[in-house]
Parts: C-alpha cells; structure tokens; sequence
C-alpha cells in the first residue's frame, strides 16, 4: 500500500439517487425480484491530485464520461487547495472559473453530504502547493449484481480495494521478471 494513504470515515446514509442530477440512472432489472432502486453499490473515494496550476478537463471528461453511461454515481466532488505553509481549504466549484477547476465545475453540486467530514483528513495526504479533487462515487455498474446476490440469500462480508499504482507496480515488476 502507498505511504499516502486516505483510509474512508464516510458514514451515514446517501440520499436517494444523488447522481440523477448528473446523468446517473436508476434501473429495475427483469432478472430479480429486488428492485435495483432499494439496493446501492460499493461506494469509493478517490482523490486525485493536481499541481495547483496545471488542473485540466480531461480527468473531468473521463468521470463525465463514466456518469453518462451510468457506470457510476457522483455523490460529492470537493476541490481542496493545501496553500505552501499547509493550510488548506474547501474550495466550492461554483466559486472558481473554468481555468482554475477544468471540466470538474460541471460537477458543481455534486453534494450528499459523505465526504464533509474528511477534508482535513484528505488535506493531510497532500503536498503543499497542490489543489486536489476528492470524489465521492457509486459503482452504479455493480447495482444489478448486489440485487441478484441478496436476492439470491447472499450478503457482501468482505471487500477491498487495491490502489491502482499498486496494480500497476505489481504488474510492472512481474514483466521484469519475464
């Protein structure tokens, strides 16, 4: 695992389909019984980190991209600036110009609430000097599984997440071997 690891406090409930006003889309699938609209999928966290002026709009397209499709629900985008003497500080997207936040000011309003906690705790991963972007996201994709599997008698007991760096790494060093 990274050194700079945010490990969730998110707590409490998601309010009935945040994502909706950002192109998310509840289903009912034909296959179980459960509607797909009293079940939720896994919700994550990333924070993405950016030089404090080299923030652009290709992250955001990517994440505008995956909403569309319904891959995942948006249920807070935070932009947090940690200033060189490491203050740092909430930053509203309606408040900053397309320049300063890229495309992620199409997210302005993507607020349930999940992530208000755990700005300081999301501040103290970042390098002075840095704006960053903590997402809060459903994986609508796994809805339909969630609802067959308890549908089914089953119940989630574990689940874990592997940092994408370190996937890359591990596969890294595998091909060296090679």
């Amino acid at each position: 695992m990274s050194g700079r690891e945010l490990a969730p406090r998110f707590g409490g409930t998601a309010r009935a389909n945040p994502g909706a006003a950002h192109g998310a889309a509840t289903s009912a699938s034909k296959e179980t019984t459960m509607s797909t609209t009293d079940v939720h999928g896994p919700v994550d966290f990333v924070l993405i980190e950016f030089p404090a002026d080299r923030v652009t709009g290709a992250a955001a397209d990517a994440l505008m991209d995956l909403v569309e499709r319904g891959i995942v629900r948006v249920y807070d985008l935070v932009v947090i600036r940690k200033d060189e003497d490491g203050t740092f500080s909430g930053v509203e997207l309606s408040d900053l110009t397309a320049d300063q936040v890229g495309g992620f000011a199409a997210f302005a309003g993507a607020r349930s609430g999940l992530a208000d906690d755990d700005l300081g705790q999301a501040a103290e991963v970042m390098k002075p000097g840095t704006i960053a972007a903590l997402v809060v996201y459903e994986n609508a994709w796994a809805v339909p599984f969630v609802a067959a599997a308890r549908d089914a008698g089953g119940q989630m007991i574990a689940s874990a997440r592997i940092p994408a760096q370190d996937v890359m790494d591990a596969l890294d060093a595998l091909e060296a071997n090679d």
